[in-house]
């Protein structure tokens, strides 16, 4: 059921941009928003306790290392975790850094998945507004149709993927809470890249500020 659920969330945000096609991602900006508050709650509540049976220090450096690493996945993907594609293509051939980028995003964003804990809840939260911008994008970029749903398809798989990997490969459960800290420095780069993103030119907007309450209070009341 997990491994469904987590495919389902890019296939209905593909569904959606089809139905919305819309020109821009401006109206996403809200849902973003919330989708970061929620997403950084759901790692500081579900995954941080998760992790603090190691030595601190320990912990610390793979975090660190997790947030490195996001920061050069992004150099690649041109900041599409956090709902930004900036790539320019006349050949429309199949986005390869794109995809192998967010694919190990999406990839280590399965490990930390269990009936123990409601990260599921927060990724996917964080995955259907992402997929729909991939589909705004693939759309006005042009891209053939068959190229659209392989790239979506793939990449609606990598999460399933990782969860069904932590959960039957040793090496990869004696190794679970490294990964789980790795992960949580990948969710609190991405989040908090949202929530500063998520104000025009960095200004106090009241709306976005009440919708990153409501995620926050909401990911708290989970």
């Amino acid at each position: 059921m997990i491994y469904l659920v987590l495919f389902l969330a890019v296939a209905i945000g593909y569904v959606i941009a089809l139905l919305l096609k819309a020109k821009t991602t401006h109206e996403m900006s809200m849902y973003l928003a919330f989708s970061g508050a929620f997403l950084l709650s759901m790692t500081i509540l579900e995954l941080l306790p998760e992790v603090f049976e190691m030595p601190t220090r320990r912990i610390g450096l793979f975090i660190i290392v997790g947030i490195l690493l996001q920061i050069c996945l992004e150099y690649f993907s041109k900041g599409a975790e956090h709902g930004h594609v900036h790539l320019h293509s006349e050949k429309r051939n199949f986005p390869w850094l794109l995809f192998f980028s967010l694919s190990i995003h999406a990839l280590l964003e399965g490990f930390p998945v269990s009936e123990e804990n409601n990260i599921l809840i927060g990724i996917i939260i964080h995955k259907i507004p992402v997929a729909i911008i991939l589909s705004f994008f693939f759309i006005k970029a042009k891209y053939s149709t068959g190229i659209t749903i392989a790239f979506m398809l793939l990449f609606a798989l990598m999460t399933p993927l990782g969860n069904l990997l932590s959960n039957h490969i040793e090496y990869f459960q004696k190794y679970a809470t490294e990964i789980t800290a790795l992960v949580i420095g990948i969710f609190l780069h991405v989040s908090t890249t949202i929530l500063y993103e998520s104000s025009k030119d960095h200004k106090f907007n009241l709306a976005k500020l009440i919708v990153i309450i409501v995620g926050f209070t909401t990911a708290y009341l989970i």
